[in-house]
């Protein structure tokens, strides 16, 4: 099932959103036989900028358009060898806030691409899912790939949907697809409206940082290139009907990612803006990435304080993107809530 051979075709969906675009500019980079068609609607989280660098690579090709078009996906979908399918709403305050766009896109636009990689002779594709569809841990315990499903937000509930309805074309008609769950990722081009990104950029004009609750929510997170590097394995060793789940086995509550981020401005914690929690807010995810490891030999190769590094580095270096996004206009709700899942 390998597709990284000469001259092969991916088509991904979502490619100008923050790990879409991540994916595509690793893969150009690693495979010089490969070329990427990168389908995007370019909403607020979809950003061409992100991919300056390889818009002139004549191995890289952008189409603007939306996954719930069916003649857009067709014309998309055109020669290419398999897909890998990023596009997705994808912000949880958003989703409680008007839930409509996630119904059409997370689960009308991955039914559309079913659909057309079916009437293509079942194409390969790879599904990339999030850990919220398997709902909130306790203290103990670990998301892994039998974990029953118990999405608590309209976001991880369309999700949940898609990777139902994903997993279903596997078992109906043969398509060859993976699906990966993966744990909260961090690094370069993430929007300014997620945890970290927010916290460096506000911290960056002079802001404080705002908190929900008491930041003792727990997210395990992940570098956004050893996802990359994840996906690309899964593609070409993954098993055809398998899930992988994808995890930094790096566990940190929401306030002790706000103080490492201040100690690294010089900040205190009066630089803390405490606010009023999310509704149905998850308290603890937590994935096992045993299969993964295992079965394909992945692992993540960025410790925390590294992919910190890195991606703190990016942001100051790159003011201008940020700023472009966090000067755009956007309502009460979106001004006042802080990042991440």
């Amino acid at each position: 099932m390998a597709i990284m051979g000469a001259a092969k075709k991916l088509l991904v969906t979502g490619g100008c959103g923050f790990i879409g675009s991540n994916f595509i500019i690793y893969m150009l980079e690693k495979y010089p036989g490969i070329s990427i068609t990168n389908l995007d609607l370019l909403t607020y989280a979809g950003n061409k900028d992100n991919l300056k660098g390889v818009e002139d690579d004549p191995r890289y090709l952008f189409i603007q358009g939306d996954i719930c078009d069916r003649g857009t996906v067709k014309k998309a979908m055109e020669g290419a060898d398999a897909v890998v399918h990023f596009a997705a709403e994808s912000h949880v305050d958003r989703s409680i806030h008007d839930s409509s766009d996630f119904i059409r896109t997370n689960i009308f636009g991955t039914h559309i691409l079913l659909e057309e990689a079916k009437r293509r002779g079942n194409l390969r594709i790879h599904h990339v899912s999030t850990d919220e569809v398997f709902g909130s841990l306790g203290k103990d315990g670990l998301f892994d790939e039998k974990t029953p499903y118990d999405p608590r937000s309209p976001y991880s509930a369309s999700k949940a949907a898609s990777d139902h309805l994903v997993r279903s074309y596997f078992h109906t008609f043969g398509l060859p697809i993976t699906i990966s769950n993966c744990s909260n990722n961090y690094g370069p081009f993430q929007h300014p409206e997620k945890l970290i990104p927010l916290f460096i950029t506000n911290l960056m004009e002079g802001k404080k940082v705002p908190v929900y609750g008491k930041g003792m929510n727990i997210r395990d997170w992940l570098y956004v290139v050893d996802h990359c590097e994840a996906i690309d394995l899964i593609m070409q060793k993954g098993k055809p009907g398998e899930t992988y789940c994808v995890g930094g086995e790096c566990e940190k509550t929401n306030i002790q990612i706000t103080k490492d981020i201040l100690s690294r401005f010089g900040k205190d914690e009066s630089s803390i803006e405490f606010v009023s929690d999310r509704k149905g807010h998850d308290l603890r995810y937590a994935i096992d990435p045993g299969k993964i490891r295992r079965e394909l030999g992945w692992r993540p190769k960025h410790t925390f304080r590294q992919g910190m590094d890195l991606t703190v580095s990016w942001y100051k270096e790159n003011e201008k993107w940020w700023k472009k996004l966090k000067d755009r206009k956007f309502d009460e709700f979106e001004r006042n809530k802080t990042g991440g899942k």
